[in-house]
């Protein structure tokens, strides 16, 4: 079959999607906190056949900047952050073949809690869970979570392998054909087909027997989006849907190969993993639509908005010194968090020693200047050429007006998409795994792959 693009929802459980303004357009509804909210977005997703809608989360509200919440609370600057596991389940009661992804962090939960908790989901959903694996941001996170300061960035990895060990050993402990369910001999599963884990390792103890069986999809989609050299090589191990934020098709191409040569290193089948790109979509009927809507779009974000989100996907206070002040090597080094933040503002200013200013300018956070403006061919042609050039396998449509963006998408530039016969007209299956071709995988497959990948 000819190679099709998948397509990702970005959400947030919040009062604003990632462009934080977004909750200031005139357009977007302002009952962010109610499930009637969340579920037109998964109908309109659904309808446009998407693959998955999918969850970003932090534990803490933005409060790095200034090392105070104020302003995120003045300026809505995703203030409010709601359970979206909980959001997501009342998505899947409105729909059947979309997928339901969610962030859950490997640094401030336990192995067993995760896996139990993603489980349930694909099962209540009939196999349409996805879990992004991420290992926290800052300190307002660990503060949240009871500890004193965010851990070193890679030792957060070095803990999340195990931790993914753990989990997929948990899902594991449930055979296939293990619930028998037969009401007159009274005997409900067999125990031969039910294992304990009994995990001791560097970081976590988990004994078992875990408590959800396998689903129809066998377990949950993993997905990954790490930006940062040790972060590729963690989604190159583990990573069945990558995200990635490519800013052009250069780019995307040389991140594309650099994941997919990780997950060979790591003795994984690159095709069995879907790299799609972040994308921002400004669509209408023309051209001149989509410019007349950006325009009001443009308007929307605030400097505090960039400020507030760089020091908290970096965990360094960017109020600390004059906004045009070059930060030191050492402020520079000390940055944690989302490291491939500093790194591209370091490669595309061309300097040194950055400012805050840089920061802003150069980083696009709390910006819509990558959007991608046009009617349904712009838009369709745009997002061609970094599919069939290999920079991604698919995209993760990102919103700027709530619920707006997306119908917007599904009414302009989905149809278009099919006709160029690079997006499916409809599901191939009910599952997660099913719609994406990835393959049902087999108890204890992943232990195959070799333990040094992504040492």
């Amino acid at each position: 079959m000819t190679r099709q693009m998948a397509l990702v929802g970005f959400l947030q459980a919040q009062n604003c999607t990632n462009l934080p303004s977004s909750w200031r357009h005139p357009e977007s509804r302002d009952d962010s906190m109610s499930a009637d909210y969340y579920q037109e977005i998964a109908r309109i997703l659904e309808a446009g056949k998407f693959h998955m809608a999918f969850f970003d989360d932090r534990l803490a509200m933005p409060d790095r900047y200034g090392n105070d919440h104020a302003h995120t609370v003045e300026y809505g600057i995703r203030c409010v952050k709601m359970d979206p596991l909980i959001v997501l389940t009342t998505m899947g009661m409105v729909t059947t073949k979309l997928g339901l992804g969610s962030t859950c962090s490997t640094t401030y939960y336990e192995p067993f809690d995760v896996a139990r908790r993603f489980a349930t989901l694909d099962l209540m959903s009939g196999g349409r869970a996805g879990w992004n694996v991420v290992t926290s941001l800052n300190d307002g996170e660990a503060h949240n979570m009871g500890k004193d300061a965010h851990l070193e960035h890679d030792f957060r990895y070095d803990r999340a392998d195990e931790f993914m060990e753990v989990v997929l050993g948990h899902w594991d402990t449930w055979e296939d054909g293990s619930l028998i369910m037969d009401k007159k001999s009274g005997r409900f599963a067999d125990p031969a087909k039910v294992k304990r884990l009994d995990h001791k390792g560097q970081f976590f103890k988990s004994r078992g027997p875990f408590t959800v069986p396998r689903s129809e999809q066998g377990y949950p989609v993993i997905i990954q989006a790490g930006a940062s050299g040790r972060g590729q090589r963690f989604a190159g191990r583990w990573g069945e849907v990558i995200f990635t934020a490519a800013r052009n098709v250069a780019a995307a191409k040389e991140g594309y190969a650099a994941v997919r040569n990780e997950a060979a290193k790591a003795g994984r089948d690159p095709d069995q993993m879907f790299l799609c790109n972040l994308t921002t979509p400004v669509c209408g009927a023309t051209k001149a639509e989509a410019e007349d809507k950006m325009a009001v779009i443009n308007k929307l974000p605030l400097e505090i908005d960039a400020l507030s989100l760089l020091a908290e996907a970096l965990n360094f206070d960017f109020a600390a010194k004059p906004l045009d002040e070059p930060l030191t090597s050492e402020e520079l080094k000390s940055m944690q968090g989302i490291l491939g933040i500093r790194d591209g503002v370091l490669r595309a200013s061309a300097k040194t020693n950055p400012s805050a200013r840089d920061f802003v300018t150069f980083s696009g956070r709390g910006q819509v200047q990558d959007a991608i403006v046009g009617g349904p061919k712009e838009i369709a042609d745009k997002l061609e050429e970094m599919f069939v050039e290999r920079g991604c396998d698919g995209f993760v449509i990102a919103a700027t007006i709530v619920p707006g963006s997306y119908a917007d998408f599904v009414k302009h530039v989905v149809p278009e998409l099919q006709r160029r016969g690079l997006f499916h007209k409809d599901y191939a299956g009910k599952t997660l795994r099913d719609n994406l071709g990835l393959k049902r995988p087999a108890a204890g497959a992943w232990k195959t792959r070799p333990q040094t990948a992504a040492e």
